[in-house]
This record gives C-alpha cells, sequence and structure tokens, in this order.
C-alpha cells in the first residue's frame, strides 16, 4: 500500500475532523469510499438533502446506507424506498444483517414487517400512501432515500416519485440516487426549489472498467481499435476508432449480399437470400444464417448459435454472464436450446448448492402445483447453472435465480430488460443479442441510454478487474454506428408527471384546493414544461419575420393577395370539413350494420389487409361493447380474423347468406377447409349491388356555402392576375407558417401552470359528481373520502361502480372477475381468436354496467377536455374467478393464457385492489365480501413468498 504524501494526509486528517460522522461510519467498512462517496454523505451530515448521479455498479447505495446510519445514531427514523418489492425484499435482507432484524421493517403491500422499527423498507406507493393518509408511522422520520430515482421517468407509476418529493415535509432530508443522467443538473435545481437546500453529486467514473466486443460466429472482437471510451475513468472526449478488422467483417459481408442478390434463383430455392436485413441502423431484425455452403458466405460470418455463444464466453473466461434477450419467449427457447444441446457449466458441488437453494424458495409449494409450474426443467437447467430470467416466470423461481446467480452458481442467465432495473445481479459480462426491440408499438433500435443501463451490469465491484459487453453479429449490423451507441453513457430524464383523481382528492383533503394547485405547479413536469416554453417563444418570432417576407412576395398589383388567399383557404377548409363528416357519418352506419350481422352473413370487407369476401363466423354482438363490434369471419383464403371497425370506413353490405356448421371448430383445418369450399360455392352466386357503395353527398346547407365562396373567388380581382399562382404558393406557405404560429401560441397557452390546469379540469369532473363540494369549495365528500382510498388507474370508475351498488349482489369469485377488469392491462401478445367472457350471467350484466359507467365517466372527461380510461379489460376476469373459486393452479393456467408470473402478478394486483375496495366501501356487506375475496385469493403461490419465511 502506497502511503500518503505528508500533505495527503494532513487533508485527509482536517477531512475526518470535519464529518466525524462519516469516519466513524465509513470505518465499519473493509474499503476505502471513492470521492464521490464521500462529498455526497458529507452533505448529508451538514444536514443538506442530495442527489447523487452515478453508474450502474458504481457504489451509489453508500450513500443511502450512510442516511440509515445518521438516522439510527440520531435517534431519528429512515425510510428506504425503492420501485419495484424485489428490490425491497434485496435491501431488507441487507439492512438486517448490517442493523439487526429488530432496527430493520419492511412494507412492500404484500408483506408487513416490524413497520415501526426506526428504518422501514418500503416500495415508494407505500409512502404517498402513508403522506395522503397523515400516518403517524411518518413521525420522528429524519430521513427518506429514494433509489432508482430516475424511475420517475416511468409513464405508467413514476407520478408516485413526484408525489413523495412534494408531499414530504420540508424538514426531512432526501437521499435520491440515480443512474447517470445527461440533466442532472436541471433535475437538481428543480430538487432544491422543492425541497430546499439539495446538493448535486455527478460521478461518470465506473468502478470496474467496461471493454467493449462484437461476436461474429464464434470469434471475439474488440470493438474500438484502441481503449474502449468506457473503459477510461472518465468519458473520453475524442472519438474512438472503430477496430478496421471489425470494419473489414462488415465489408466483407456487404459483397457477398451483392453477390447474393446475382445468384440465379431456381424453384429449389438455392442460391436465394436466406436474410432477411434489419432496418434499424444496429441491425438484428429476423434472420436465417448464411452457412451453407451452396450459398457461398463464408461460415466466418454466421451469426452464433446461443450454445456457441455460451461455449465461446466461456472459452474466453466471460462466464458468468447476463444474455439480454428482448423477449420472454425468446428467453426460455435459449435455455431450452442449451439443455437439448448438453451443455453443463457446474461442479457437482455447485450442483448440490443449486439444488439446496431452489428446494428452499419452493418449499412451501405443493407437489401439484411444481407439476403446473413445470419444476424439474428449471431444476434440471439451474443445475446446469443455466437459467431464464423475466417477469413472466413464478416470483419463487426469479428469486432462486438471483440468489444462484449472486453467489456464482449460475454462470448464464438469459434475462428481459426487467433485469437491468436495480437488482443486484453483476455479471462478468454482459451479452446483448440484438440492438432492435419491441418498444409496444414498433420494433425500434435500442437507445444509448438503454445501452448504459443493459451493459452497466457487467464488471463485479471487488470480483474482476474489469468487465465486458458483448454484442452479437447480426446482419446488416454496422460496427460503427454500435461504437457510436456505446460511447454515449447518459440519456435525460423526463417527467412523466400527471394528477389523477385520487391525487386530487387526497390533496384538497390534505391541503385545501388552492395549496393544492401551488403544489401541482412545483412539479418536476411544470419545471421542465416552463424551460421548453422559451424554444417556443423563439420559433414564434421567427415564424413571424418570414411570414411577413412571404405576404411581400405574395403581392398582387391587381388587388388584395391576402384576401385571395384567405378565400382559397376557407374553400379548401370547407370542403376539408365536408369529407370529414361524410367519414364520420359513414364509420357511424358502419358500425350499425356490424351489429345487425349474424352468423353466415356474407360481407364484403371494404379496406385494410383482410380486404375482400368474408363470411361471419361470430358477429360479436353479444360482448356489451355496442361501441366496438369485432366480428370473427372466415376470409375466401381460409383464414380466420377478428376484424374491427378500422377494417370498416363504409358500412358493408350483406350480399347473401350461408349455413355455419354448428359445430364449427375454427381452429381444426378441416373445419376450415369445408367451410371454404362451400364459402367459394356460395360467393359463385353473389352479386353485389354497386348503389351500395355510393358515397354520400354533402348537405345541401354545405353545398350552398361552397357555391357562393366560390362565385366569391371567380369574382376577385386577383382571380384573372397571370402571375396568380406564384403568388399562391408564397401565399400557403405564409399561411402554414400562420397556423404553425397558431398552434405554438395554443403550445406556450396552454403549457403555463399545464399542471395546475389538468388539476382544475379533474376537480371540475370530481365536482359535478359530487367527491368535491362545490367549484372553490375544500370540502371533501364522503363519496371523495372514499374514492381516496381506491389508487387503480381506472379509480374514478371503482369509485362510481362502488356508487351505484355494482358489487353489492355477487360472490367473493365473481366480485373478483368484475374487479379483474379494472386493473387488468392485456398485452400485445395475449390476443387469441377467442374472444374473453364472463364467468357467468351475473357478472356479465355487471360488466354491462360497468362499461356502461365508463363510458359516462368517458363522456364527462370529453366535456372537461380530460383524455379517458382505458377501457375495462376482462382478459382476466375468467382465470381470477377461477382462483378465487378454489380451482387447482394447473387447471387454471391451462385454461388461461399467463405464464405463471404474470398470473400471480395479476392476482395479486386484482387482491390488492380488492382490499382497497374493502376499505372504500366502509363497513357492510361489501367490505364483507371484499375480504372474503382476498382471503380466497392469498393462497398457493399467491400467498407465498420465499422472502417472508
Amino acid at each position: 500500500m502506497v502511503e500518503p504524501s505528508p500533505a495527503g494526509a494532513y487533508a485527509r486528517f482536517r477531512s475526518n475532523q470535519a464529518t466525524p460522522e462519516l469516519t466513524a461510519f465509513a470505518d465499519g467498512y473493509g474499503f476505502g469510499f471513492d470521492d464521490y462517496q464521500r462529498e455526497a454523505c458529507a452533505h448529508l451530515e451538514s444536514g443538506s438533502g442530495v442527489l447523487v448521479a452515478a453508474p450502474t455498479g458504481a457504489g451509489k447505495t453508500i450513500v443511502g446506507e450512510f442516511a440509515v446510519w445518521l438516522a439510527l445514531q440520531r435517534g431519528r427514523k429512515a425510510f428506504y424506498t425503492t420501485p419495484i418489492k424485489a428490490l425491497s425484499n434485496q435491501k431488507y435482507a441487507d439492512l438486517v444483517r448490517r442493523h439487526g432484524a429488530e432496527n430493520v421493517g419492511l412494507l412492500t403491500g404484500d408483506s408487513t414487517i416490524n413497520s415501526e422499527a426506526p428504518v422501514v423498507v418500503m416500495t415508494t406507493e407505500v409512502l404517498r400512501n402513508m403522506i395522503y393518509a397523515g400516518s403517524s408511522t411518518l413521525d420522528n422520520l429524519g430521513f427518506v432515500v429514494m433509489d432508482e430515482v430516475h424511475y420517475l421517468a416511468d409513464r405508467f407509476r413514476g407520478a408516485v416519485w413526484e408525489e413523495v418529493i412534494i408531499g414530504l415535509a420540508a424538514s426531512i432530508q432526501l437521499v435520491a440516487l440515480s443512474a447517470t443522467v445527461s440533466n442532472a443538473e436541471e433535475f437538481g435545481d428543480w430538487l432544491s426549489e422543492v425541497r430546499g437546500e439539495m446538493a448535486v453529486v455527478v460521478s461518470e467514473r465506473r468502478p470496474v472498467p467496461l471493454f467493449q466486443h462484437v461476436l461474429v460466429g464464434k470469434r471475439l472482437y474488440d470493438l474500438f481499435a484502441d481503449e474502449a471510451p468506457t473503459a477510461v475513468a472518465l468519458p473520453s472526449q475524442s472519438t474512438a476508432e472503430v477496430n478496421p478488422a471489425l470494419v473489414k467483417v462488415s465489408k466483407e459481408e456487404a459483397r457477398h449480399v451483392r453477390d447474393d442478390s446475382r445468384r440465379p434463383r431456381g424453384r429449389s430455392g438455392k442460391g436465394k437470400r436466406a436474410v432477411a436485413y434489419g432496418s434499424g441502423k444496429y441491425g438484428g431484425a429476423a434472420h436465417r444464417s448464411h452457412t451453407d455452403a451452396r450459398s457461398g458466405r463464408p461460415r466466418s460470418l454466421a451469426v452464433a448459435s446461443r450454445p456457441d455463444l455460451v461455449t465461446a464466453l466461456d472459452a474466453e473466461g466471460l462466464l458468468p454472464a447476463i444474455v439480454f434477450i428482448f423477449s420472454r419467449q425468446g428467453c426460455d427457447a435459449a435455455v431450452g436450446q442449451l439443455l437439448a444441446s448438453g451443455i453443463r457449466l457446474t461442479n457437482a458441488e455447485e450442483r448440490a448448492e443449486l439444488a439446496e437453494i431452489a428446494d428452499r424458495h419452493v418449499a412451501g409449494l405443493t407437489a401439484a402445483d411444481l407439476r403446473a409450474l413445470d419444476y424439474s426443467r428449471f431444476m434440471e437447467a439451474l443445475q446446469r447453472g443455466v437459467a431464464a430470467h423475466h417477469a413472466g416466470m413464478l416470483p419463487a423461481f426469479k428469486e432462486a435465480v438471483e440468489e444462484a446467480f449472486v453467489k456464482g452458481l449460475v454462470k448464464a442467465v438469459f434475462a428481459t430488460e426487467t433485469l437491468a432495473l436495480g437488482i443486484n445481479m453483476p455479471a462478468r459480462s454482459v451479452v446483448l443479442e440484438k440492438l432492435v426491440k419491441y418498444n409496444g408499438e414498433t420494433h425500434a433500435d435500442i437507445t444509448p441510454g438503454e445501452y448504459t443501463q443493459l451493459t452497466g451490469r457487467a464488471g463485479r465491484r471487488g470480483i474482476d478487474v474489469e468487465g465486458h459487453a458483448v454484442v452479437v453479429w447480426q446482419p446488416g449490423l454496422d460496427p460503427r454506428a454500435v461504437a457510436g451507441l456505446a460511447s454515449r453513457r447518459t440519456y435525460p430524464l423526463k417527467s412523466s408527471f400527471a394528477p389523477t383523481y385520487n391525487m386530487a382528492v387526497n390533496l384538497v383533503g390534505a391541503v385545501g384546493r388552492e395549496r393544492a394547485r401551488s403544489l401541482l405547479e412545483q412539479s418536476f413536469a411544470q419545471f421542465q414544461t416552463d424551460r421548453s416554453v422559451v424554444g417556443l417563444a423563439r420559433s414564434l418570432v421567427r415564424n413571424n419575420e418570414a411570414i411577413a417576407e412571404l405576404w411581400a412576395k405574395a403581392t398582387c398589383d391587381r388587388g388584395d393577395a391576402q384576401e385571395y388567399a384567405r378565400l382559397r383557404a376557407e374553400i379548401s377548409a370547407v370542403e376539408a370539413e365536408a369529407s370529414r363528416e361524410r367519414s364520420a357519418d359513414r364509420r357511424a352506419e358502419a358500425t350499425q350494420t356490424l351489429l345487425s350481422l349474424m352468423p353466415g352473413d356474407i360481407i364484403r370487407v371494404p379496406s385494410g389487409k383482410n380486404q375482400g369476401w368474408a363470411v361471419v363466423i361470430d358477429p360479436d354482438t353479444r360482448s356489451g361493447d355496442r361501441d366496438n363490434p369485432r366480428p370473427l369471419v372466415l376470409t375466401e383464403d381460409r383464414h380466420i380474423r377478428r376484424l374491427s371497425q378500422v377494417d370498416f370506413p363504409v358500412p358493408p353490405p350483406v350480399a347473401g347468406r350461408m349455413r355455419i356448421p354448428k359445430h364449427f371448430n375454427p381452429k381444426e383445418p378441416a373445419s376450415r377447409r369445408n367451410l371454404g369450399a362451400a364459402f367459394r360455392s356460395k360467393l359463385a352466386q353473389v352479386d353485389l349491388d354497386p348503389q351500395r357503395y355510393r358515397p354520400a353527398r354533402v348537405s345541401a346547407e354545405v353545398a350552398e356555402q361552397l357555391d357562393e365562396l366560390r362565385d366569391r373567388l371567380r369574382r376577385h380581382p386577383c382571380h384573372t392576375c397571370p402571375d396568380r399562382e406564384t403568388h399562391a404558393r408564397y401565399a400557403e406557405r405564409a399561411l402554414r407558417l400562420e397556423r404553425e404560429n397558431e398552434r405554438a401560441q395554443q403550445r406556450v397557452s396552454s403549457r403555463t401552470n399545464t399542471i395546475a390546469n389538468q388539476f382544475d379540469k379533474i376537480c371540475t369532473v370530481l365536482g359535478s359528481l359530487g367527491y368535491l363540494g362545490g367549484e372553490t369549495s375544500d370540502e371533501v365528500t364522503a363519496e371523495g373520502r372514499m374514492l381516496a382510498r381506491i389508487y387503480a388507474e381506472l379509480d374514478l370508475v371503482a369509485a362510481e361502480c362502488i356508487r351505484a351498488g355494482v358489487f353489492d349482489d355477487l360472490t367473493p369469485a365473481q366480485l373478483v372477475a368484475v374487479l379483474a377488469s379494472l386493473v387488468y392491462e392485456s398485452r400485445r401478445s395475449d390476443d387469441h381468436w377467442r374472444k374473453p367472457r364472463m364467468p357467468d350471467l351475473v357478472t356479465e350484466n355487471a360488466m354491462t354496467t360497468v362499461r356502461r359507467i365508463w363510458r359516462e365517466v368517458s363522456l364527462v372527461e370529453r366535456d372537461n377536455r380530460l383524455s379517458r380510461g382505458p377501457e375495462p379489460d376482462i382478459g382476466f376476469s375468467q382465470s381470477a374467478y377461477g382462483w378465487a373459486s378454489g380451482r387447482p393452479l394447473a387447471d387454471v393456467l391451462a385454461d388461461g393464457h399467463l405464464t405463471a408470473g404474470d398470473f400471480v402478478r395479476w392476482v395479486r394486483q386484482v387482491l390488492d385492489f380488492a382490499g382497497q375496495v374493502a376499505d372504500a366501501a366502509g363497513p357492510g356487506p361489501l367490505r364483507e365480501t371484499a375480504h372474503a375475496a382476498v382471503r380466497a385469493m392469498r393462497r398457493g403461490v399467491v400467498a407465498y413468498s420465499p422472502d417472508e419465511e
């Protein structure tokens, strides 16, 4: 160990004297703190709050642990909040080991352990609810640690972070721990505005250097020619050169693509291009590897299989590794491929320890449950050192994987990106199989921020001297683009905050309407919005200058060019509005036609990918959703399709009818063939009446208006100008900029007090429905206090259902089925040809009322210019009903379409929601039914959590 210089030793002595509590705290650790850790802790000791932004794995939780230590030393309380339960469980275990079980509690909604302890770990939602309820648990609270605070950008749950930051008492010191964000100073400025003194400490130094690679076939290439920008102490300002060998590989592939395109293509398929190249600049679309000798492509350009990938990493000493695959099915398939390959990465001693870990995590599950969950396959893979990790897995399985990976027993984990959020599973290397992922709407390139977050797991502090990020070569991959992606390491933090009905009644009840309004004006969303108005104002000035120049160029010596141009524009606008009205009329007529369809009707689908003739199998008129019928049809090419209103911009004519067999099964190819043959035979007899497609004419009133405007246009002096069209082009550009300015001005006006204006609209809705007392009153009515206990996205719809008595006469299982529709949200991959149904007629009738209430609330929201909430979704109702009725896990999973992990997660959300309904309903039969529903659901895999043992 190098002895410090006399000057350095004296500086450290003075620092220790200035921060005696930090010195005592640091003595309890077996390593020296980094400078940024000491700086952040010193701010805490001096009484300031602190925002710490540092890379994943840099040790910023030390600052949070110092806040906990300070609270215990000073006789105060500390809350440690996290965005997800898994992180809360992990942090609880860490703090118990350091401070003892008697000093640490846990509150996650599922778990309540020692809740009045001086240190309590909790999810952020729990703390938000405490603040609104004025809980006595907040007494003597001195510190709040908000881990992963950058999660406030999450569009679904991020608003909770801002609610807590704004709502905490000013005397409480806040510790905000964030990944490295590019606008940390802006975020810090906002925190200082709403919290008082807040220091900002930013570190971009990785404690373990990160090196970048690309795996081409079975060979690992360095991404950069020299040292990677991510391997140095601070980000390099210079652009690193890409490895010339990788550039050569890219050019070689491009040459073979050109060669392939010139090859003759016979019926046998020889020489045919077998790769669908990625549309993104990083490549990564679906592909089949060009390794066939007949194609002429060198094997060195092959895409590595998953077994080859793991074998190559093992040979290079880069295990344990996390392989990110942006698909749950892909993760499970990868485990299956490694099992089939026979790869084994563990020895006998490790296999025995893995078996003990897994068995301990599932000890509370029955043998029948384990069979339903295919535990034997999970165990076989785990004992080979291989596992998946994604939200679709049972929590007990995921937690076993996490523990085994941290202990170095699992060598290869195939994970979705959810693993990148905070859970402590560092690896020697991180692999990105593709650099394209589905973002909910389309397949898109991952961002530099996402790349940074994912690869930040590579390199275990105190274990590895360096970490490694590996990108798997895909057809079309550009190494220079990947190098740019890897070199940019930060991303901006943007607020997702928006007031809700529940938030409004809680704030008004706690501090009154005016104070609530001013608090919401302090949100980070409003802070960022106010700054953006400056840019809009600049564009207004530029546009006004351009408009003046364009009108000058449009000047006509025969008359007023502006008047003539605006007359032309008015005619275009009236014509466009008439066209829109005709389209709306047609859509309404189309909806009525769809609602009148019967099985066997032969219709013509007018547009879309299913355009053509079809026969109706199920008209879908019994679902209760009269606004959006979705008939199930058989098309001319024997495909079964569920159509929607998008397919019917005009009403479809019913051109004939045919019989649908009583026991027709859309899943059976033979049934489809037989019906298809009968359908084609029937089509030969059909003659479509062309009058059915005759477009609607404009109304007489609109036609008269257009005639008058066109007459004025012809009589205008500028109409006969020989330069009329030249002048018109300048005028059209000026008018376009005027419209752009008008929209910009509206944005400036709307952005001033945007959040507060939204709050005012919400209060108007609540007042009109009786949840608040009058337009300006601070009174929260009894109904408002009931709404204050409901935290679901459809909180107001749920409250209206309670008021209307929709839930009153339901059994516990029926109540669960209906409540599930108000919290469940189908994933796109959950779409099946079989439309979900309610379990019985009672729940179907209840859902008809729920949908009616949702539409009524939506109309009130529309009138107040608020976005409506999501439509109730019954996709989980039958599964929830089955579980609450006591059906075995295997049966419920077999009848549904969810994975075990998704099933458990949604049941727990419904269970939590049922508890909210019980609290909101107050004493009476509904509360008893809701509590009975909670008891019925809290069993088996739903009730069992290894962390509660």
